[in-house]
This record gives structure tokens, C-alpha cells and sequence, in this order.
């Protein structure tokens, strides 16, 4: 065999080789990839056809738990006198459709800036209570209203989020939101029971949302569900609005949580793909 003949069937063995071992190491790696589980979805579905606003507009007599006034608006620049505007806000974090971090009821715990971005975006789950609620303003989700849930629509999704649905928010603007009771102090609106709270804790559900002022119901006298589900790590939402517009499971929900440092909340803007 001549010497040109020789060098070019090297070559060829080699490029040979060189293409089984790159293809044994794709296989190989596309294995490995396999065989690793595939992260949560965040989306409940693959293709919304339709976005639903679940965020009360806020303004500056909007009710508050504590019923004082919590956001204030001056206007520091008009467009009459200088071609724009500008406000400048004072707000309370816990104001309108917002966020509970984790850091609201615990020493260290999360800040609002700190909620991971996968954990905003999650499967919703919409448990109805509306006809309790119409007869027992201090209603609650309970683990049967949960079992009732799952037994209808199957197993919580993975890394849910679960909505109270009371039908409180079209009492938003009247003072039924508050219901304050005939002692002047007492409210009286719909929230969570502790134990369906510690059984969420035992799923990967990422928060608990309500369509009222509190996570607790508004008798409650030492705010047990915030003290059991926010320093276990997870997030609440408060005043959730149109939650009657989505179906018990299929929707996504995307909150758009407030990015401030050491922040214990904030108004978030909350909206759902179906």
C-alpha cells in the first residue's frame, strides 16, 4: 500500500472513532438526562387561551385589616406644568391583593424579595366554599372541603397553588369586606382552618391564597394559620379577586410579587391563564 494510502486510512479510523466515542457519550449523556426526574410544570396547562385578572384595583381607601387608611398618594409632578406626571406612594405592605412572605411571621424566614420565581408560577387549585360562606361569614376551608376537592377533581398538583373561593371579594367595596361584629371589633369573613393547613404542609403546595382581608378567618385570635404556614417556608395571598372566573383545576397562576429587599409583603399583581 503506498504511503499517501496508509496516512489517509489512519485518518479514516480515526474520524471513525472519534465519531463512535461522540455518539457513545451523547447516548450516554442523553441517558443520564432521562433517568434524572424532570423538574415540577409550572403550567397547568400547554396552551391558555385566556387570561383572567385576579387583583383588586387599589386605591387609597381600599379596606384594610386594621380599617385605617394604608396607602397614600401625593402627586409630586403634573403634566400642566411639567409635561409629566409623578406620584409619590406611602404604603402599608399588606394592602390590596398582596403577598404574605414568610418572613411576615417568623424571625428569618423569607423575605418577599426571596421567594424563588418558580415558586410565582404554579398550577391553581379553586376550592369553592361559597355556600357555607353564604350562611357562616366565619366559614372555613376545613380538610373535608379538601377531600371534597380532591374527590372531584383528583390529586392536588404538584407545587400548587390553593384558593379559597368565598365569594367575599364582591364585598370589597362596602363594609361587609370587614364585617365587623356588634362589638365593634370582631370581623367576621371566611379563611382557612389550621388543620387543612397542616395537611397542605404535608404536599409540595408552594402557598395558600384567600379572597379576603386575612389567611386566618376573621374571629381568629392568635392568626394560627399564618403562625403554621408562613414560617414552614411557604407564601400566602391575600385579596384575591375574581377566583368565580376560574374552573377547580386547569388554571395557572403568576404572581407578580414585589422584588424589595427585606420586604415582610407587598401589592402584587395576580393573574391566571386558562
Amino acid at each position: 500500500m503506498c504511503h499517501h494510502c496508509v496516512i489517509e486510512k489512519v485518518k479514516s479510523d480515526m474520524l471513525s472513532r472519534r465519531s463512535f466515542f461522540a455518539g457513545g457519550l451523547a447516548a450516554a449523556g442523553a441517558a443520564a438526562i432521562a433517568a434524572t426526574a424532570a423538574p415540577t410544570p409550572l403550567l397547568a396547562q400547554s396552551a391558555p387561551a385566556r387570561a383572567e385578572d385576579l387583583t383588586h384595583e387599589l386605591f387609597d381607601k381600599f379596606p384594610t385589616y386594621f380599617g385605617g387608611q394604608q396607602l397614600f398618594i401625593e402627586q409630586k409632578f403634573n403634566f400642566k406644568e411639567h409635561t409629566f406626571n409623578l406620584n409619590e406612594w406611602r404604603i402599608n405592605e399588606h394592602t390590596g391583593t398582596h403577598i404574605d412572605a414568610p418572613l411576615h411571621f417568623s424571625a428569618d424566614g423569607k423575605s418577599v424579595a426571596e421567594l424563588p420565581v418558580e415558586d410565582l408560577i404554579a398550577p391553581l387549585v379553586v376550592v369553592d366554599i361559597r355556600a357555607k360562606a353564604a350562611e357562616n361569614p366565619d366559614a372555613q376551608v376545613t380538610p373535608d372541603d379538601l377531600e371534597a376537592w380532591t374527590s372531584a377533581n383528583g390529586e392536588l398538583p404538584d407545587g400548587a397553588v390553593v384558593a379559597m373561593l368565598s365569594g367575599w371579594g364582591a364585598n370589597v367595596a362596602n363594609d361587609k369586606f370587614r364585617n365587623v361584629g356588634d362589638d365593634g371589633k370582631t370581623m367576621h369573613f371566611p379563611g382557612f382552618n389550621v388543620e387543612a393547613v397542616q395537611q397542605l404542609l404535608e404536599t409540595s403546595t408552594k402557598a395558600i391564597a384567600v379572597d379576603t382581608l386575612s389567611l386566618d378567618h376573621g374571629p381568629s385570635p392568635d392568626f394560627i394559620v399564618h403562625n403554621t404556614w408562613l414560617p414552614a417556608g411557604r407564601y400566602g395571598i391575600e385579596g384575591v379577586a375574581n377566583l368565580d372566573r376560574l374552573p377547580a383545576k386547569g388554571a395557572t397562576i403568576i404572581v407578580g410579587a414585589p422584588k424589595v429587599r427585606g420586604g415582610t409583603g407587598g401589592p402584587a399583581r395576580v393573574f391566571a391563564l386558562v
